[in-house]
């Protein structure tokens, strides 16, 4: 038997001046980051890299349509991955003094 729980909506992101290019710019940026990682391969890719491609530009057209048209709903992805990067960069940090003593 399946039990499902539906979870309540988040808020509407609050606006201020400079969000939609900025959300723009955060929905354009991290397919073309996939295209340039897997571009940047040093063994061929085969159909791999083509497929890719294809799928991050389906991504960013409709992340960009998301930044553009819905903003109130759009979400940043720098914000939320740039947070679980500083938590491995302070958990190193951390690591390093420890170790060091």
């Amino acid at each position: 038997m399946w039990l499902l729980v539906a979870r309540e909506p988040l808020p509407d992101a609050p606006y201020w001046p400079g969000r939609c290019l900025l959300a723009a710019i955060d929905a354009v940026a991290w397919p073309l980051l996939w295209v340039l990682a897997f571009s940047e391969l040093p063994a061929p890719v085969g159909l791999v890299g083509p497929f890719v491609t294809a799928v991050a530009l389906l991504a960013g057209l409709g992340r960009l349509h998301g930044a553009l048209w819905l903003n109130h709903r759009y979400r940043f992805t720098s914000w939320r991955w740039g947070r679980v990067a500083a938590a491995f960069v302070v958990a190193g940090w951390v690591m390093k003094v420890v170790l060091v003593v």
